[in-house]
């Protein structure tokens, strides 16, 4: 009686995993929108406390480390909420240093995975797509299509710069001080300071001589935090680097 409840529970998984397959592999998201998913989230600040947890693989071999296609357990199940079928992004808590203000933290995104078995404690967890390597430890919150505001694919330097309004490059992805073109960077003004989602920004640097800033290259910011953006690089004529001047355009 045993093994037949291992083996029916065995082919529910398998059968659970083949369509959840199926599903990501019809999932509609454009490479845009999985490369902005992949981005860092655009608010700075400590993560959240009591969020499912990655406890380990799903395999005979014990492992820390996952990829796309992996399965591993979750430290939650239905209790928490958990549902088969459902999508989560996971994330790993970090830290940058920037300057006068210490150690910043700050979240990594690492792919986002889909629940195929769920008890009441404790679910497993199939990767759809993994940014990076995913390890023992890392969280879940709960995954949301990110939306990608027109032309964020575009070059438009059309609008004069408001160098009143100018913010600062922090960093880019993996905790990166440089990024080119199509690469992803967060800066330090938000929507409180009046960023709106889709503003094209040109970017400067300082070259710390008598002569003007030097034009760098183009941006579009694509999400925002109270004090913080999220902005893709649409041209670079050198790499943009941590310190960098981007500057809305006016329409």
């Amino acid at each position: 009686m045993a093994l037949t409840r291992i083996i029916t529970a065995t082919m529910f998984l398998l059968l659970t995993v083949s369509l959840a397959q199926a599903q990501s592999a019809g999932d509609t998201l454009s490479q845009l929108q999985k490369a902005v998913a992949c981005a860092p989230p655009p608010a700075f600040g400590p993560s959240p406390i009591g969020l499912p947890q990655i406890k380990g693989g799903q395999d005979t071999v014990p492992r820390t480390l996952f990829g796309a296609g992996d399965l591993f357990v979750i430290g939650g199940g239905a209790t928490q909420g958990l549902q088969i079928g459902q999508r989560y992004f996971v994330r790993r808590p970090m830290a940058f240093a920037h300057g006068q203000n210490g150690n910043v933290p700050m979240t990594q995104t690492l792919g986002w995975v889909r629940m195929v078995a769920i008890n009441e404690d404790s679910a497993v967890a199939l990767v759809d797509i993994a940014c990076e390597s995913m390890s023992v430890g890392d969280y879940l919150e709960p995954f949301v299509a990110p939306m990608v505001p027109p032309g964020a694919d575009s070059v438009d330097t059309s609008g004069s710069p408001d160098f009143a309004s100018a913010a600062q490059v922090v960093f880019g992805k993996d905790r990166r001080r440089t990024g080119v073109a199509g690469d992803f960077m967060l800066i330090d003004r938000g929507s409180s300071d009046g960023v709106t989602v889709g503003t094209r920004m040109a970017v400067y640097r300082d070259l710390a001589t008598a002569l003007p800033l030097a034009v760098v290259g183009e941006a579009m910011v694509i999400s925002t935090a109270e004090t913080t953006s999220l902005v893709r690089i649409t041209m670079s004529r050198s790499a943009v680097e941590t310190g960098d001047y981007v500057v809305p355009r006016k329409p």
